[in-house]
C-alpha cells in the first residue's frame, strides 16, 4: 500500500479524553475514531490489525477442531427468561421492543441461543462432542465506559461452547480451550497467564482468565514469578489426548496466580518469597465450565450410550479480540508510539523515501514495493512528499516492526537502511539483501 493512497489520519496533538497509552496511541495512529461514549469506527489501520487478530483465532481454534458459526447480535428476551438470567443479568444487558411489542436485547454473550440451538438438533451421544463457537459485535451497557477499546460498551469477541455427554469430556475440553488459548497469544506476541477467577453471571465452578501484565491493567494480580518462564513454544500437543491437555494445564496452573478477587493470602505466602510478584494486569479471555446448568433449564438433552435422556455438560470460552487490540499496545510501546510484534502488524515493513521525486530514489522504492509483494508481503510505502522527520515520526508511531529507509546518499553506496523498530538499531545492506531480511523474518511468523 502506498501511503498517498491509504486513509491514515495520524494526529499530531495528544487526545485530552485518553487516559492510558493504548487509548491515545490507537487514536493518535488514526486506528480508531469515537462514534459515543465506549463505541467505536475502526479505520483501516485499526480494522486491519484487528481481522489479523481474528485470523489467528480462527485459525487456533480450528486447529484444535472446533466449528466456525455466526450466531445474531439481537437476541430474543423470551430466550434469557427460559434461563434465569433476562432480570439477573443487570443493567449492562441493553434491552428493547421490537415494532410488534417483543422483549429483544442486543447480546451481552451467546449461551442461551447457542443451547437453544443445539437443543433443537442434537439428540444422541453419537453426535458429540461437539465445540461450537464465532466471533462477533458483542454489547454491554457498562456505566463507565473509559479507556478506548479497553473497557468500551461495543467490542468484538470469540464466545464459543463446548457440549459433551459427561463432566470429565466437558473437562477435558477446558483443558483443550486452555492449550489452544496459550498458543494463540504466544502467536500475537503476549504471554497471557491463565489464573483462577470468579464466574461472575455466566455461572460455574472451574473458571480460570487470561491476563497479561501491565502497569494499566484494571485488575490487580499476585503471582508466582516462576509462572513467567513458561513459555508453550512449539509444543505439538494431542488436543485429542485427555492426559497430554490434563498435563499442560497442571503446568500452567499449578503455581499460584490469582487475581485481587480470588487472593488467598495464605497460600500465597507458601510461595518462596523471593518469588512472591504483584502487579496490574488486562483480562484477554476467560475459560467456563458450568454443568448442566444451561442444558437443564434450556432442554439440551441426549440420549446416552445405555438409552437414558441426560443433559449436556456445557462450557464456554471467550477471548475479547477488540481488547487484545488495545492489550498488545499496552505491552509492547515506547514513547514514540506503538511496537507491534511481527505477528499481528498491520503492514510487516515500511518504505521511507527520503527523497520523493529524486528519480534514482523513487525507481529503488518502487523496486522494494514490487520484491516484497512479489514474497506476500505487504509493505507500506511513505510516498509522500514530506519532510523525512515527519516520515519517520509516522512510521514510529503506527509501529511497524520493519523499515528500509531509502535515499539518494546510501543508493550511491548501493546500500538501503533496515531499522528494527522494537530495538531501533539499523544496518546497511544492498536492497535485495534487505528484502530477503525481511523475508527470512516472517517466515518464521506462524
Amino acid at each position: 500500500m502506498r501511503l498517498s493512497r491509504y486513509f491514515l489520519p495520524v494526529l499530531k496533538e495528544t487526545p485530552r479524553e485518553a487516559q492510558i497509552v493504548s487509548h491515545r496511541y490507537m487514536l493518535q495512529a488514526g486506528m480508531i475514531r469515537q462514534s459515543s461514549a465506549g463505541i467505536y469506527s475502526w479505520l483501516p489501520l485499526g480494522f486491519k490489525v484487528l481481522k489479523r487478530l481474528e485470523q489467528i483465532v480462527h485459525e487456533e481454534q480450528q486447529r484444535v477442531g472446533h466449528l466456525p458459526m455466526l450466531m445474531p447480535t439481537i437476541q430474543s428476551g423470551d430466550l434469557w427468561k427460559q434461563s434465569g438470567r433476562h432480570n439477573s443479568y443487570g443493567p449492562e444487558m441493553l434491552r428493547f421492543h421490537d415494532r410488534h411489542g417483543r422483549e429483544m436485547l442486543y447480546g451481552p454473550t451467546n449461551e442461551e441461543m447457542i443451547t437453544e440451538i443445539v437443543a433443537a438438533y442434537v439428540k444422541s451421544y453419537r453426535d458429540l462432542p461437539l465445540t461450537l463457537y464465532h466471533i462477533q459485535w458483542k454489547f454491554r451497557d457498562e456505566r463507565r465506559p473509559r479507556f478506548g477499546v479497553m473497557r468500551g460498551r461495543e467490542f468484538y469477541m470469540k464466545d464459543g461452547y463446548n457440549f459433551d455427554l459427561s463432566k470429565e469430556a466437558a473437562l477435558h475440553a477446558y483443558n483443550r480451550h486452555l492449550v489452544s488459548y496459550l498458543r494463540t497469544y504466544e502467536r500475537m506476541g503476549l504471554q497471557a497467564i491463565p489464573m483462577r477467577a470468579d464466574s461472575g453471571p455466566i455461572g460455574g465452578d472451574y473458571t480460570h482468565e487470561f491476563l497479561v501484565l501491565a502497569d494499566t491493567g484494571e485488575s490487580e494480580v499476585f503471582y508466582d514469578s516462576a509462572i513467567t518462564d513458561l513459555t508453550f513454544g512449539d509444543r505439538a500437543v494431542d488436543v485429542d489426548d485427555y492426559t497430554a491437555c490434563q498435563a499442560v494445564m497442571d503446568e500452567f496452573t499449578s503455581r499460584y496466580a490469582r487475581t485481587d478477587e480470588t487472593h488467598d493470602e495464605a497460600l500465597f505466602n507458601e510461595v518462596p518469597e523471593d518469588r512472591r510478584r504483584s502487579a496490574r494486569g488486562i483480562e484477554v479471555g476467560q475459560i467456563f465450565y458450568f454443568g448442566t446448568e444451561y442444558s437443564e433449564k434450556m432442554g439440551a438433552i441426549v440420549q446416552n450410550e445405555d438409552g437414558k435422556q441426560v443433559p449436556l455438560h456445557m462450557g464456554s470460552h471467550g477471548i475479547g479480540v477488540s481488547r487484545l487490540v488495545g492489550a498488545i499496545i499496552e505491552a509492547s510501546h515506547d514513547d514514540k508510539g506503538i511496537i507491534w510484534p511481527e505477528g499481528v502488524t498491520p503492514f510487516h515493513c515500511g518504505i521511507v523515501n527520503l527523497k520523493q521525486g529524486d528519480e534514482a530514489a523513487d525507481a529503488e522504492c518502487d523496486k522494494l514495493y514490487d520484491s516484497l509483494s512479489a514474497l506476500g508481503l505487504e509493505p507500506l510505502y511513505d510516498d509522500r512528499d514530506e519532510r523525512a522527520g515527519a516520515k519517520f515520526g509516522t512510521m514510529d508511531m503506527i509501529g511497524l516492526p520493519w523499515r528500509i529507509t531509502v535515499g539518494p546518499r546510501g543508493l550511491k553506496n548501493g546500500v538501503v537502511e533496515l531499522t528494527s523498530r522494537r530495538t531501533g538499531e539499523s544496518e546497511e545492506l544492498p536492497p535485495e539483501q534487505a528484502v530477503a531480511r525481511i523475508a527470512e523474518i516472517y517466515q518464521g511468523v506462524a
